[in-house]
């Protein structure tokens, strides 16, 4: 005999909530990571660099547990349709989050190659870009919490504003390597941060469209068709 829908209804949304707390934690470490980073880079912190790096395990962890549960959810509870939708969106999510942790790692690493002395011009411009993919992180988790397919819409909108900006960057890097071959190697390591920043915002916009999806069943694309 079939279970009850109503109690297998009410125990799958209380896994789910859990599943989407664990990835909103996922997301809070992500966030913080992208920020210590870019606060060691403009700094030149290298010890707090090097334990940002080693911090990232913690998000390696939190990503296996979240496929852990998201597998247990699965068998366990067996949903259809609306439900399995959101249960595999969580799992996409969960890994799509740890790869934005790496990018924060990454940008870490390059804290090392930069000169500990002097300032570079450009990198003034690095800590506002920044801000802008945290940002856009804080909030398309958030809509993913909430199930909120129009803040996960405007998300991706602000994705173009994000890569203005690292087109912006380039430029004032290249340039600054033309006026002195002494530049090239500090901007080199400038422009793989911006770069990095680029690719957390492209994350973002891709998480951004799994919660829009998982929220209405329609793809973003085909929506605004």
């Amino acid at each position: 005999m079939q279970q009850p829908h109503g109690h297998t209804s009410k125990a799958f949304d209380q896994d789910l909530a859990d599943l989407r707390n664990l990835i909103a934690d996922m997301g809070s470490f992500a966030e913080a990571a992208i920020e210590e980073a870019m606060r060691c880079l403009v700094e030149h912190e290298q010890p707090a660099a090097e334990q940002l790096v080693e911090a990232d395990v913690q998000l390696d962890e939190l990503e296996a547990e979240a496929e852990r549960r998201v597998v247990e959810l699965i068998a366990l509870r067996a949903p259809m349709a609306d439900d399995l939708r959101d249960a595999i969106a969580s799992l996409k999510i969960a890994g799509v989050v740890e790869r934005i942790g790496d990018y924060a790692k990454n940008i870490a690493r390059r804290v090392r190659r930069l000169p500990e002395t002097g300032d570079i011009e450009p990198l003034s411009l690095l800590p506002e870009m920044a801000k802008i993919a945290s940002s856009m992180v804080h909030d398309v988790l958030k809509a993913f919490i909430e199930r909120d397919p129009d803040r996960a819409k405007a998300v991706c909108l602000r994705d173009d504003a994000l890569d203005d900006f690292y087109e912006s960057i380039f430029r004032t890097l290249l340039t600054y390597m033309m006026e002195n071959p002494q530049n090239i190697g500090p901007s080199t390591t400038l422009l793989f941060v911006a770069k990095n920043l680029e690719r957390i915002g492209d994350h973002a916009t891709n998480i951004a469209e799994m919660v829009y999806y998982a929220a209405t069943g329609e793809r973003l694309a085909e929506s605004e068709g």
